[in-house]
């Protein structure tokens, strides 16, 4: 939690309860204590270096406490008093970034295009300058070009520059200010401005790449349309703004459309497409009380439904939140390239002042070359190609991973899937599609028919799936339910209440165990039921046993797949279920799962995962479920998968990854973007170096100049910058017939 700081914001609150949407932090909100929390646009706000120069402009100001970066949205959350707002944009503006204030839930919008004409009139001049030093002519002419080059392209450099050095921050446009001042000194003028305007034009560029991976993030806002078709309190049908729509009201849908907001079908059936949401290649049926959700694309039909969330409420907006949120965090590789950058640039720093005097003073060497080289070490001695290359190739391996359904919570769990060894798996809703139907009812004390109300009407009180298949036998046999007082559930084991006075209880095997009503007689039925892959419950009463139930569940059609693929990128699978041991191992034999463990409570689930952990030698262990029995384990792992996220706050507010569909192979997809990432970002590493190490040795060796030297930083900076992007074309998936007609694709950046 990041809180104010008392002695600089005066006030002693948390910042984080201010209320957030789910499409970004709140916005210019006051407390009663007249601390703010205000969300700037902050225009060229693109890398690290720019978030140190931030933090030191507003580090030291009266009133300023807490400051959050979204560096994709170039947006900043200052926690301040309210009158410290005008200081913090003049702050901002000082440092050569204009800042202003905005509604955090806007929509990203494209960074505003800088004027060009000043960067050409630079390398006009520029240019004129170095054939003027070639050919001859007036001795004054080409400084007094390169001079106006460098008042075209160099202020903001300088002024960036000249603010880092007064906090000791040796960031690449203080590098940059020296090494051009330093060498207009010695007399070469215009190559330090043909390197003011290299750098300028090569910082243009860069944040055009750049600009592709905020494109992921906001392809997914302009998913959902801008308005919806409402039926108005008088019966007529109106277009409407979607973000003034609110819950409850009844949209209309045409066949071909964007689905602008959440909601449940009231009237009407057709088939959607929901790969933008689920990543699922084929459309999904749907009907009367189905979910919908927006920015899917509605195929065939027409149909009307009502809306269930604000269009800031929606799973697309919780995908976008979540995914904007990961991108706060540091990756491993992201924190170790920091650190490792912090000792870089003073290494080379020191070094190019050894080479500056040592020379000249130790071996008689001239004074203007030996400070020419040391000028052309730093030029490259800024880590910036280094430090760019992690987070550009962490965005866009999650936004690729949000495109395919994959939504992943921060860029740790995206390096960590790659190292996945082990994966636990629940079975009811996971392996299976946690829908069982009723498929025996054996009585063993009273009449079938009384059992069955009586189970019914304690299972009707219960959301486990075995029980809600015994409640939806007796509504289609039309048997009445009865009125439960007292109602328990009992963890692991199953449900009791009072019915007409007298206790009774609902559970499993492991229920009957511990009140010590087993038989051999209910032991041989139990086994028989198991031994077929049923789940059996019992409905007991004051006289003991009454009856068993017995429910059947589907196997996904997906997890034999899914658990093959698995095995094939070398992780274990363990299925870890409250069923039955007999039921678990049947399942687990059917899917291919290497090991099954039956008759587990939530806390056996956490010690095995525990126990997992542990193990010598192990990589990353993985769990996943679907229920909060599954919690304590999902928390315990290294990566908690969530199934079936679509339209589940919880499932996306607490999982470490959320597959947004039900669809296990979605798991091996993320193993292998996984490690996809982490060879991008070895390549960007080895790219980065292995550039600034040749150019070192060139440059010591007296074959660099100073433009060669910026071609190679930049050029660095543009390579990684491509490298990481190639991500966003990672499992891609096709455009659809809907897409093509609309000329929209299906996802961002497909």
């Amino acid at each position: 939690m990041n809180t104010c700081n008392p002695g600089q914001c005066g006030c002693n609150r948390p910042a984080a309860p201010v209320p957030e949407t789910m499409a970004g932090p709140a916005a210019d909100r006051t407390g009663g204590d007249g601390c703010r929390r205000t969300v700037i646009r902050v225009e060229g706000m693109d890398c690290p270096t720019e978030e140190a120069l931030i933090r030191g402009a507003l580090g030291g100001l009266p009133g300023v406490g807490a400051l959050e970066f979204n560096l994709m949205r170039r947006r900043l959350a200052v926690q301040h008093r309210v009158d410290a707002l005008e200081a913090i944009l003049n702050a901002l503006k000082a440092i050569g970034l204009e800042g202003q204030p905005e509604s955090a839930d806007a929509p990203t919008a494209p960074a505003p295009r800088g004027r060009w004409w000043p960067l050409a009139l630079g390398g006009v001049c520029a240019t004129l300058a170095e054939i003027l030093s070639w050919g001859g002519g007036l001795p004054w002419a080409a400084p007094a070009l390169a001079l106006a080059a460098l008042a075209c392209v160099g202020p903001a450099t300088y002024r960036k520059g000249w603010f880092a050095l007064r906090r000791g921050d040796l960031n690449i446009n203080a590098l940059m200010s020296i090494a051009v001042t330093g060498a207009a000194l010695i007399g070469h003028w215009p190559e330090a401005a043909m390197v003011m305007v290299l750098f300028a034009l090569a910082e243009r560029i860069e944040a055009r790449a750049l600009d592709r991976a905020r494109d992921a993030i906001r392809g997914l806002m302009a998913l959902a349309p801008e308005t919806a078709t409402i039926r108005t309190h008088d019966g007529r049908w109106q277009e409407t703004p979607a973000g003034e729509v609110r819950p409850g009201a009844i949209a209309r849908v045409r066949p071909g459309e964007r689905i602008a907001l959440d909601g449940v079908i009231v009237d009407g059936r057709s088939t959607v497409n929901q790969a933008p949401i689920t990543g699922e290649s084929l459309p999904v049926d749907k009907t009367g009380g189905d979910p919908v959700f927006a920015g899917t694309i509605n195929e065939a039909g027409s149909f009307e439904y009502r809306v269930t969330a604000e269009a800031t409420q929606s799973t697309l907006a919780r995908i976008i939140h979540a995914v904007e949120a990961a991108q706060g965090g540091r990756a491993p590789t992201q924190r170790f390239v920091d650190r490792f950058a912090r000792v870089y640039t003073p290494a080379v720093f020191a070094v190019a002042l050894l080479v500056a005097a040592v020379p000249p003073l130790a071996l008689d060497g001239a004074w203007t070359d030996w400070i020419y080289r040391a000028l052309v070490l730093l030029v490259i001695a800024c880590p910036c190609a280094l430090v760019i290359s992690t987070p550009v190739t962490i965005v866009s391996g999650l936004a690729a991973a949000a495109r395919q359904g994959i939504l992943i919570k921060g860029g740790a769990y995206l390096e960590a899937g790659g190292a996945l060894t082990a994966l636990a798996l629940d079975k009811t809703g996971t392996i299976t599609e946690g829908r069982p139907t009723l498929t025996d009812l054996i009585a063993i004390d009273g009449s079938a028919g009384t059992a069955r109300i009586l189970a019914a009407s304690l299972a009707a009180r219960s959301d486990h799936p075995v029980s809600l298949a015994i409640a939806r036998a007796a509504e289609a046999a039309g048997a009445p339910l009865r009125e439960v007082a007292g109602f328990a559930a009992i963890p692991g084991r199953g449900v009791r209440g009072d019915i007409d006075g007298h206790a009774y209880q609902l559970g499993n095997h492991g229920l009957i165990e511990a009140l010590g009503l087993c038989s051999a007689t209910i032991e041989e039925r139990l086994d028989a039921l198991e031994r077929q892959g049923k789940t059996a419950v019992m409905l007991v009463g004051p006289a003991g046993v009454l009856a068993i139930f017995a429910v059947a569940d589907t196997v996904r059609e997906t997890s034999r797949q899914a658990i093959a693929e698995l095995h094939a990128l070398g992780v274990r699978t363990l299925m870890l279920s409250g069923d039955n041991a007999h039921t678990a191992e049947t399942i687990a034999r059917r899917v291919g799962i290497d090991e099954a463990r039956g008759n587990l409570l939530p806390e056996d689930k956490l010690r095995v995962v525990e126990a997992l952990l542990a193990a010598p030698g192990r990589g990353k262990v993985g769990m996943v479920g679907d229920g909060i029995n599954d919690a304590p384990a999902l928390a315990r792992a290294d990566i908690g998968f969530a199934m079936g996220a679509a339209g589940t706050d919880t499932a996306i507010e607490t999982a470490d990854v959320a597959l947004m569909d039900d669809d296990l192979r979605k798991i091996p997809a993320f193993v292998r973007l996984s490690r996809a990432t982490s060879r991008v970002l070895a390549q960007n590493i080895a790219l980065a170096l292995g550039i600034k190490a040749a150019f070192l040795a060139l440059t010591v060796a007296g074959e660099a100049t100073m433009w060669m030297a910026v071609f190679a930083d930049m050029g660095a900076s543009l390579l990684v910058v491509a490298n990481g992007l190639r991500l966003l074309r990672h499992g891609a998936p096709p455009r659809t017939d809907a897409d093509k007609i609309s000329g929209r694709a299906a996802t961002p950046g497909g």
